[in-house]
């Protein structure tokens, strides 16, 4: 999966843009108000975003997965994977705290009509950094099942979220919990009934 353009300039754009979303939306009005407030030409947004709204949407979520990659490497190595799973969504979640509003209006958008590849790539890169983050190198079948059923649990858990009004997000990851908890179960009940039927097929 391709990553969108990346410069040490977009980047400074979309942190300076953040504060100014909830108020102008993703518009180039908060890109030009975002340069100005860090000294940068507000002229320069059009230039940085030639895509409009999309553009720097998936430019956000791009700088979001990197930022999370690169917080997760403090994480405790000796975590398990799903543990790890569960740690570095975490991480997300908190990391885009102060953004909510934001990454309420970037999915606001991105489900537009038309803008339904944009969102599935943004979607499958940061699931996609979610378990590199984790520590998973699987490159068999089991790639795109993980990333499959992740999809649907990150998903799940970035709606609640955006619901959630908890201290510290406590009631989304304990539905992140839940929902981890119920992928255990459907992963092991088919690990059951692969050995079984393997088993058959021997005799």
């Amino acid at each position: 999966m391709t990553p969108p353009e990346r410069s040490a300039e977009r980047d400074a754009a979309i942190e300076a843009m953040l504060p100014h979303v909830p108020f102008d939306g993703w518009t180039l009005g908060a890109v030009r108000r975002g340069l100005a407030s860090i000294g940068a030409e507000p002229l320069d947004a059009a230039l940085l975003f030639p895509g409009g709204v999309t553009d720097m949407i998936e430019a956000f979520c791009d700088w979001a997965d990197r930022r999370m990659e690169e917080g997760a490497a403090a994480l405790d190595p000796g975590l398990r994977l799903h543990e790890r799973v569960r740690a570095v969504i975490a991480l997300r979640l908190e990391q885009n705290r102060p953004f909510k509003e934001a990454v309420r209006r970037a999915l606001a958008a991105l489900a537009m009509p038309g803008h339904a590849r944009k969102a599935a790539g943004c979607t499958a890169r940061t699931v996609d950094s979610i378990w590199h983050a984790a520590g998973d190198r699987s490159a068999d079948f089991s790639w795109y099942t993980k990333r499959a059923i992740l999809a649907g649990v990150y998903g799940a858990t970035l709606l609640y979220w955006l619901r959630d009004s908890s201290d510290d997000d406590a009631a989304t990851l304990a539905f992140l919990d839940r929902r981890l908890a119920g992928v255990g179960r459907i992963t092991s009940v088919r690990r059951r009934v692969e050995g079984a039927v393997g088993k058959l097929r021997a005799a």
